[in-house]
């Protein structure tokens, strides 16, 4: 990674705040800065949108005012609560998934909430978290809030990856186990394999499913000589990606998946599949490219 600090989307609201506490956890383990970026994303229609604000066309000095207050403070109250962590905060002008690619060029890390308001409103409804997960310039981690009393992720739970071969999925293997190394929790490495053609007899079925297994051994042995200690498995399943990932991410701390792949993951940030993950994961949700 060509950036050193962790950049959180913050916009005051109750998602925001959980993804921040979770990029404080990974900066308490990693030792990156953390800053939080807030959006003005103007409306012609209904007028600005922003927290504590009467919508109009163009906000005055006083709301610009509230809005560097709120993030500052948020920034002073995260450092305060977390001793160690270089922590600041920045308002921004403009269209939020454009503003937050630019930034991502010198991040590390990009963390969103699932939803929020202000310059984030709607932001896993429309085209904005495809725009940014499909061309940030770095790993963007979604962390969803829990749901009612159902909890979203572990914090001893595994960390999940989906590869299929691709450059992307390579790529989206690294971060997971560096994360698993890091935490000292299993990495569990999972392909969604289709048995269509494979054959039904002599053991033809067996047979495949060793062959992808020994394929994604092969790609997570450097991972192995670099961690030594990483407790990984690799799994093969029938079925569809979406439905694999989502399953495994029950109890886990972390799935991540590249912006692209072939075979089992193709096409995971163009359609439906993504949007399952992203909206059904019962984890955070890292969506890695390469830079």
């Amino acid at each position: 990674m060509s950036g050193n600090e962790i950049l959180v989307g913050y916009d005051g609201s109750p998602d925001a705040a959980v993804a921040l506490g979770w990029a404080l956890d990974e900066a308490q383990r990693s030792g990156r800065p953390v800053r939080l970026a807030y959006v003005f994303e103007w409306s012609t229609v209904v007028g600005w949108l922003g927290p504590g604000v009467a919508p109009g066309f163009w906000p005055d000095e006083t709301a610009r005012n509230e809005v560097d207050q709120l993030v500052h403070r948020a920034a002073a109250d995260a450092a305060a609560a977390h001793p160690g962590v270089d922590v600041t905060g920045e308002v921004l002008d403009g269209p939020a998934a454009l503003l937050l690619q630019e930034r991502s060029a010198e991040a590390a890390l990009l963390v969103l909430g699932s939803r929020g308001h202000g310059g984030f409103a709607g932001l896993l409804v429309g085209s904005t978290t495809v725009t940014v997960t499909a061309h940030a310039h770095c790993p963007v981690v979604v962390v969803r809030s829990p749901a009612g009393d159902v909890p979203v992720g572990s914090p001893d739970g595994p960390v999940v990856v989906g590869v299929d071969g691709s450059e992307q999925s390579l790529v989206a293997l690294g971060l997971a186990a560096e994360r698993a190394a890091a935490r000292q929790v299993r990495l569990r490495v999972l392909r969604a394999w289709s048995p269509q053609g494979a054959g039904d007899a002599g053991g033809k079925v067996d047979d495949a499913v060793a062959a992808e297994r020994a394929v994604l051994a092969e790609s997570l042995a450097p991972w192995r000589r670099t961690f030594p200690e990483l407790d990984a498995t690799v799994e093969v399943s029938a079925g569809s990606p979406a439905s694999l990932l989502v399953e495994a991410s029950d109890g886990a701390q972390l799935v991540a998946v590249g912006t692209r792949g072939r075979g089992g993951l193709r096409g995971m940030l163009l359609g439906s599949v993504s949007q399952q993950l992203i909206q059904h994961a019962r984890c955070p949700v890292a969506v890695v490219r390469e830079r």
